[in-house]
Parts: C-alpha cells; sequence; structure tokens
C-alpha cells in the first residue's frame, strides 16, 4: 500500500511543493493530503480558536485515504501570520502537542519552511 500524510499547511502556494517534497524526501511518503488555513499554525497554536473543523478534515484523510502521518507546517514571510521566525517556530511546536492530544494513534512532525524555500523538522 502506498503511504499518505496529511499536511496542516498554509494557502501560500509558494510553500506548498517545497512542504511536500520535504516530506516525500525525508519519510517513506507517496502521497501528501493538504489541509491550508492562512497562518495555519497560528490557527493551531491558539486554544482560543476552534479546530474541529480541521480535525474532521484530517479525521477524513486517516479514514479514506489512510494518511499515517500528520504535518504541521509554517514559513517565512507569511502574510497570514506576520510573526517572527521564533515564534512561528513555537507555534508550530504548540499545533503539534494539540494535534498530538487529538490524534494520539499517529506521529505529528512540525516542519518550518525558510526563506530558501528549505525545510526543518521543529519537533
Amino acid at each position: 500500500m502506498r503511504k499518505r500524510a496529511v499536511c496542516l499547511n498554509c494557502i501560500d502556494g509558494r510553500i506548498q511543493l517545497p512542504a511536500i517534497s520535504w516530506i516525500k524526501e525525508n519519510y517513506e511518503i507517496e502521497f501528501v493530503d493538504m489541509i491550508t488555513e492562512p497562518g495555519m499554525n497560528g490557527i493551531l497554536a491558539d486554544k482560543g480558536v476552534s479546530i474541529e473543523d480541521i480535525c474532521g478534515k484530517i479525521k477524513l484523510s486517516i479514514e479514506r485515504n489512510n494518511a499515517a502521518m500528520i504535518f504541521v507546517v509554517g514559513h517565512h514571510d507569511c502574510k497570514g501570520n506576520p510573526v517572527t521566525e521564533p515564534l512561528h517556530k513555537e507555534q508550530i511546536f504548540l499545533g503539534v502537542e494539540r494535534l498530538k492530544k487529538e490524534f494520539p494513534g499517529l506521529p505529528v512532525i512540525g516542519l518550518w519552511i525558510n526563506r530558501d524555500w528549505q525545510g526543518q523538522q521543529i519537533t
């Protein structure tokens, strides 16, 4: 069976391919389901924001497409979440921790896409 992951990413088209490429190069993943929101890592980190809709989409990817991993992505020059790089990385970490509680059976990995469009694992 082909291995699939679900990626929680910003809507910014500049980082879709770098994120997918990094995931496929660093893990045995063939397909990546993408769930996008402007500044996704900021949304996931904010406990005051409901992520019920996002979790429903993750569940769909898991149940219908057999996604075996979850990735939380933040990136340089994000217009939807214009914060510093250290804060982005903290938000990625917090988003990962939040999703680990929602999906305890799956690995949840944080990914930072830097100014050179290269990935760096956060967690």
